[in-house]
């Protein structure tokens, strides 16, 4: 379902009513059309931002020449309260020092040692699930955090520090948009950002709860008890070419990303994935007749055996694709499809947009896991399919994400049958694609 269209066309808009819109709404601010447009140049008098849904564009953009278009500082001034200086935010040699600690610890190898924790943070989702009707986005975003603590610091979301930070990061992404004014009007560096009431103060408890786990760590690292996970693996993990290892406080600022990215957004894609299985009872059974297998002791190869399941969860990451835009920005003039575009403009990269685009996709709305073993499926994903983007900045646990993602819906759907209560969810953008009022399911176990 594709969010309420504007009634508004593109250029007549004035800047106070789309930022407006903007603010209350980033995914229906837009206009129709783009659902068709190869390319939309906006103007106000403070910036160009030009989005681009061709694909030769993108290629330039993300796998051409990805350093002449870094990440937006636009896009860092609503999450640098609670990123810092991560790797989502940086640029240049600073975020390819980042990457070459980071990659490691999520290469194949560490991902078969991560998997275990996975399989027991789906068992203790589905032991604690009822029979009733639930809001699934609360029950989706606490299976994720599971996952993330026990693959990233070896113990379960019930551990304090773990719930304290599940618990503030709640109330924060619902409270933080995806981009705030900033990423429509420049300001001075030294004024003031603007920041929804409770923001600030949230980031901060946030990143308080992580420094203590990160000092703990720490602790266990000195002592020679750490266990051999993946906040171990990247706090010794030194840079191959400098020797550089993550401070405490660089520390705190990866983890602060590791959890947006590994449990926002798979929180957002499970979600959206059991609202599709409820609403198509069909494609639901077919997952529950493919997960209906033994799941002690299984190994992460195991995940090739489920795949109507996986290619479920990839039709959700087409369709509701947790971010849905990317904003990069030019360091120099450039012509785009004939425009020209100063040095400063702002590039948007929708996802959104792209995954549901009437000239890259049959059918763009519908719901079809099969269309994944059709040629054509083949060639629009390869042109117009990045729910982790791509290039050298494609997300570094994007492996991760589909394993996890695979794994949680199977067992969810293994042991429950779905159905839908109430109207249609509509999607928003928060830090992700979410349900304006959320999304809510009938339970019934098997």
């Amino acid at each position: 379902m594709i969010p309420p269209k504007p009634s508004a066309r593109a250029g007549t808009v004035g800047l106070l009513a789309y930022a407006r819109a903007f603010r209350a709404d980033i995914l229906s601010a837009q206009p129709a059309r783009l659902y068709r447009a190869w390319m939309a140049e906006f103007r106000t008098p403070f910036f160009r931002s030009y989005m681009m849904n061709d694909p030769a564009l993108i290629d330039l953009v993300l796998l051409q020449r990805p350093d002449d278009f870094p990440k937006s500082d636009r896009v860092r001034e609503g999450l640098a309260p609670l990123l810092g200086r991560s790797v989502f935010v940086t640029n240049g040699a600073e975020w390819k020092r980042q990457r070459r600690i980071i990659d490691p610890a999520f290469a194949g190898g560490r991902l078969r040692d991560a998997f275990p924790g996975m399989l027991d943070a789906a068992a203790a989702m589905v032991a604690r699930q009822e029979d009733g009707e639930h809001e699934v986005e609360r029950l989706a975003s606490y299976a994720a955090a599971d996952v993330i603590f026990r693959t990233l610091f070896s113990v379960p979301i019930e551990d304090r520090l773990a719930a304290q930070v599940f618990a503030e990061f709640r109330a924060y992404q619902r409270s933080q948009p995806l981009l705030n004014l900033a990423a429509l009007v420049p300001l001075p560096r030294w004024l003031p950002r603007p920041h929804r009431r409770g923001t600030l103060a949230a980031a901060r408890s946030i990143r308080a709860a992580i420094a203590a786990l990160v000092e703990r760590r720490g602790a266990q690292i000195a002592a020679g008890t750490a266990p051999d996970d993946l906040a171990t693996k990247i706090m010794t993990f030194a840079d191959p070419e400098t020797g550089h290892r993550f401070s405490p406080g660089e520390m705190v600022d990866q983890v602060a990303i590791f959890f947006l990215a590994g449990h926002e957004t798979s929180a957002s894609a499970l979600a959206w994935a059991l609202y599709l299985l409820a609403t198509h009872p069909d494609a639901q059974d077919r997952v529950a007749a493919e997960a209906a297998r033994d799941w002690d002791g299984m190994a992460i190869g195991d995940l090739s055996r489920l795949p109507f399941t996986r290619d479920v969860f990839r039709e959700t990451l087409r369709l509701y694709p947790p971010v849905p835009m990317m904003v990069r920005q030019t360091t120099r003039p450039e012509s785009f499809r004939d425009r020209a575009a100063p040095k400063g403009a702002q590039v948007v990269l929708s996802p959104w947009h792209l995954h549901r685009h009437e000239r890259l996709w049959d059918d763009p709305d519908g719901f079809d896991p099969d269309r994944w073993g059709r040629a054509a499926t083949a060639e629009s994903a390869r042109r117009a399919y990045m729910p982790f983007s791509a290039g050298p900045r494609v997300c570094t646990g994007a492996g991760f994400a589909m394993a996890e993602g695979v794994v949680l819906l199977a067992r969810m759907i293994a042991a429950f049958r779905v159905a839908p209560v109430g109207p249609p969810p509509v999607p928003v953008a928060h830090l992700t694609v979410r349900a304006r009022d959320g999304i809510r399911l009938r339970f019934a176990r098997r």
